[in-house]
This record gives structure tokens, sequence and C-alpha cells, in this order.
């Protein structure tokens, strides 16, 4: 019964080792994805602020410029518009100001021309994209102007590519790292009943027989370890959203989720083939190699 009960706690000392380093892997690949979703959304969002503003003509009739902002809304490539007239103009610069900018002008006219601001769809925020538009634009006789900022768009888009390179490469590294942790400590947990499945083989047990509960014990190793590397996932973002309220604005709650559920398949995919592979050694090793 003391045999028993030791060789019981063995095991179950050797399944929740293997379920702990499981966890932490998946864990710690998890948040990685997480953090690539973050960044991804945070450089679209950098992209769909770039300011593009269409100034019209001061002549040009209200009515004109509504027409022209229906337009624009309905262009794949913008994402919004906003019609800023001659007031709004004056009063917005007055707040950049923090002064009346109307006592200056006295008797004045306003000088500020109306205005339509444009922001773009991530994907069309690029120079090529915005300057088919402004090409466009510019025929219009009530345009009077289109105003961008051409190299910092060039800037935001050449630094968010060099990040994405940089990010992409250390994801497959991490990821590589992953199998290749799980896949040994699997690997040393069936190594350690490596004599079990000859005792198996010697009483005539198939190699399916003998595959099946080594599989199944891996692959509940990956499910239970993808929950709970779940679960501390959930903690750290609710945790972070309490300390930073602005990861709102750049939060997916359906990528968060997918990648919540894709940790859990990916830890009994990768479980249940690092059980195959390194069970099959074993099975095809001779008597003198599961000494050594």
């Amino acid at each position: 019964m003391s045999e028993r009960n030791t060789s019981n706690r063995r095991v179950a000392g050797s399944y929740a080792m293997s379920l702990v380093s499981i966890t932490l892997v998946l864990f710690l690949l998890g948040a990685f994805a997480i953090f690539l979703v973050h960044a991804r959304k945070l450089s679209n969002h950098v992209k769909e602020n770039i300011g593009f503003e269409v100034v019209m003509n001061s002549d040009v009739k209200e009515a004109n410029i509504l027409r022209l902002q229906k337009e624009l809304d309905a262009m794949p490539a913008v994402k919004s518009t906003e019609y800023i007239t001659k007031d709004e103009a004056i009063e917005r610069l007055s707040e950049d100001l923090g002064e009346d900018f109307l006592e200056w002008l006295g008797p004045e006219e306003n000088p500020l021309l109306p205005s339509i601001d444009v922001r773009f769809h991530a994907a069309y925020a690029n120079n090529d994209s915005i300057a088919l538009i402004e090409t466009m634009l510019l025929e219009n006789p009530d345009v009077k102007e289109v105003y961008y900022q051409k190299s910092l768009v060039d800037l935001i888009n050449n630094n968010i590519r060099k990040i994405a390179i940089v990010l992409m490469v250390i994801s497959l590294i991490l990821l590589l790292i992953a199998i290749a942790l799980i896949r040994n400590t699997i690997r040393l947990s069936i190594y350690s009943k490596r004599f079990l499945v000859r005792s198996m083989q010697l009483v005539g047990a198939t190699e399916s027989f003998i595959r099946k509960p080594f599989l199944r014990q891996g692959v509940s190793q990956g499910f239970f370890g993808g929950l709970l590397a779940d679960v501390f996932l959930v903690i750290i973002l609710y945790a972070a959203s309490k300390r930073i309220p602005d990861l709102a604005l750049i939060r997916d709650l359906y990528d968060i989720s997918a990648i919540l559920a894709g940790i859990v398949f990916l830890g009994m995919l990768i479980a249940w083939f690092s059980t195959r592979t390194a069970l099959d050694k074993f099975l095809k090793a001779d008597l003198d190699k599961l000494y050594n």
C-alpha cells in the first residue's frame, strides 16, 4: 500500500510539474500574442488619426460643402469626415491660443476658411492613396487646397512597418521556443514511464492501445494548461484595464477571445504531437537504450 501511494504521488507530481511548465509557456505565448494585437490596434489608431484637411474657398455655398462631404463619406477609404464652419474654425483657434482671436481682428472679417476634416481607414492611410484623393479633390473648383503632412505619414508608416517586422520575428522565435519547451517537458514525463511502456509491449499490448492513455493525458495537460494560461491572461488584462483606462480604445474583444481559444487549441495540439513523437521513440527503442 505504501509503495502504491508513493507511486501515485510521483505520477501526480510529474503531471503537476508538466502542467505548470505548459501553463507558463502558453501564458508567455498568449501574453505576447495579445501584445501584438494591441500593437496592431495602436498602429491603426495612429494611422486613422492622421490629419487631412480639405480647405474650401471663402465664397463657396454650404450646400456644395455638404455635398462634397457626402461624396467623401461614400468613399471606401474614408472612415469619417467633419465639416468645420468659419465660426467653428475661429472658436478652435481661440481655444488653442487661449485668447479670443476675434479681438485681434477688430472690425475685420473672419479670415479663416470653412473646411472638411477627413480621417482615413488604416489600410488607406498612406501617401499613395491620399495623393489620389488629393488629386481628385483639387479638381473641384470649390476646393482651395488640401493640407496634410506628407513627411509625417511616411514616417509613421515606415516606423510601423519596421516594428511589425521585428515583432513578427520575435513571435516566430517565441513560438519555436514554446514548442521546444513543451516537447521537452512531455518527453521527460514519458521518459520516467519508459519501462512501463516496455512492460505493456511484453504482454502483447498493441501500439495504439499503449498510445491511447498517454495521448489522452498529454491532450488533457495541454487543455488544462491552456485554460490556466487563459485565466492568468484575463486577470492581467483586467488589472491593466483598471490601471490604464485608455486601453479600451484599442481593445478588440473578438481578437482577444480568438487568442484565448487559440492558446487552448495550441496547447492541446503541441501536447498531442509531442506525446506522440516522444512515445514512438520509446516504442521503437532497443532494450539497451532504455537504460541510457
